[in-house]
């Protein structure tokens, strides 16, 4: 690299920054902790929002000395690890002691340049599309001196301030439709989407992991999206995406949910081997994603549905599994502090052919968890259910994710 077309790609990328509008300020932001002591690492899929939440918070700081560089600018494809130094003359003749960096994992040995300048005293704040900078390993590269953040298109909450609606059915059916992706908000076009999926498939899953049998991701990728919210084995999906060992399938789960296309949610219990072994819930990072790129040809409304109080969950704990002994199931348990916080069925309706089965099945975890109240989910149902001790509550989607999370379980 050239030390000039460095300072010219840090000009141009401060510039439009500045010039920038903010956008719809992010719930993260509040939450974002001091640069002070350690680095702040914000992790997320591709396209949810991160340089935006880096561009509100530099503008939340109002500082004159920051240095803001993407690292996925097009002339930066040759950037090396010792183009560092190269870039560190630029920052120094910047005199700023702000540092901010977009997708810079894509560099090898970065962590190293990070720490060289946490050790001269400078706050730095990351993004990055991998979950690997969430990684143990990071931390010890970085001597723990870095805090994590997750971001995730947005909320149903987010949404509804963006587009100036009013919680109910009606915003709730049309976030169901386009999901939290913010481009997609604003425009409506799916085909962004589609788009997307391509993107991450070929750039951070094939090429990053050296993938020769492409299609065979792509074959495992439309089946989830096409079954969301479902169980699945590695062992049972070999034929149907044309790969020879469950190996290979368990390594594509792990590339797609470092990617953050889908999160994995195992069945609760205390022996992490019983865990492991157990089939897994799959889950999709936003609900445009499932109408983007599913080819299933029904909706399917009750899994998207379920697939959204998942995500709304996930923003806030990675402690998710669900329940199951005997044939009884219940959706999606939340764990704090070893104790359940909450403990959740979710259905589109629920009726006559399905209220046994959803009440058994939640009743059956309040019962193992020692918890004496438990809620059903649906699209617009409000009720009140006894069951011996136990309290059930039906309650609408747009009130659960517009209500403020419990509190965690006492000690």
């Amino acid at each position: 690299m050239k030390q000039s077309v460095l300072e010219e790609v840090a000009r141009e990328q401060l510039e439009y920054l500045r010039d920038s509008v903010p956008g719809q300020p992010r719930d993260a932001l509040a939450a974002l902790p001091d640069l002070r002591t350690h680095a702040l690492i914000v992790s997320g899929i591709r396209r949810c929002g991160k340089s935006t939440l880096l561009h509100q918070l530099i503008k939340q700081r109002n500082s004159s000395t920051v240095f803001y560089f993407n690292f996925e600018d097009t002339r930066l494809y040759d950037f090396q690890t010792p183009d560092f130094q190269l870039l560190d003359n630029v920052i120094q003749a910047s005199k700023a002691k702000e540092l901010y960096f977009d997708e810079i994992q894509i560099i090898p040995k970065w962590e190293l340049y990070v720490r060289q300048k946490l050790d001269q005293g400078c706050k730095i704040a990351i993004t990055g599309s991998n979950a690997s900078l969430l990684s143990r390993e990071l931390g010890t590269k970085l001597t723990g001196r870095h805090i994590t953040r997750e971001l995730f298109p947005f909320s149903y909450k987010e949404f509804n301030a963006f587009r100036k609606l009013k919680p109910g059915e009606n915003s709730f059916d049309k976030y169901m439709q386009t999901g939290g992706f913010p481009e997609v908000v604003k425009t409506g076009s799916l085909e962004q989407l589609r788009f997307l999926i391509e993107d991450i498939l070929n750039r951070d899953i094939v090429v990053r992991y050296g993938i020769k049998d492409a299609a065979s991701v792509k074959r495992l990728l439309s089946y989830l999206l096409s079954n969301a919210a479902k169980l699945t084995t590695p062992s049972k999906l070999k034929e149907a995406v044309g790969v020879k060992s469950p190996s290979t399938i368990l390594d594509y789960f792990s590339y797609l949910e470092a990617s953050y296309l889908i999160h994995m949610v195992p069945r609760f219990s205390f022996s992490i081997k019983s865990q492991m072994l157990a089939p897994k819930k799959m889950y999709i990072n936003d609900s445009g994603l499932i109408k983007a790129g599913s080819v299933s040809f029904s909706s399917d409304s009750g899994r998207v549905l379920e697939n959204i109080v998942f995500c709304e969950l996930r923003r806030r704990s990675r402690e998710l599994f669900y329940y199951e002994d005997n044939g009884r199931e219940c959706d999606l348990v939340e764990m704090q502090k070893g104790k359940a916080a909450q403990i959740l069925q979710v259905c589109w309706e629920m009726n006559s052919d399905n209220e046994e089965r959803e009440v058994t099945g939640l009743v059956a975890a309040l019962d193992y968890f020692n918890c004496e109240t438990g809620a059903i989910i649906t699209r617009n149902q409000r009720d009140t259910i006894r069951q011996g001790t136990r309290i059930i509550n039906l309650v609408p989607v747009h009130e659960y994710l517009t209500r403020q999370p419990p509190a965690p379980p006492s000690a």
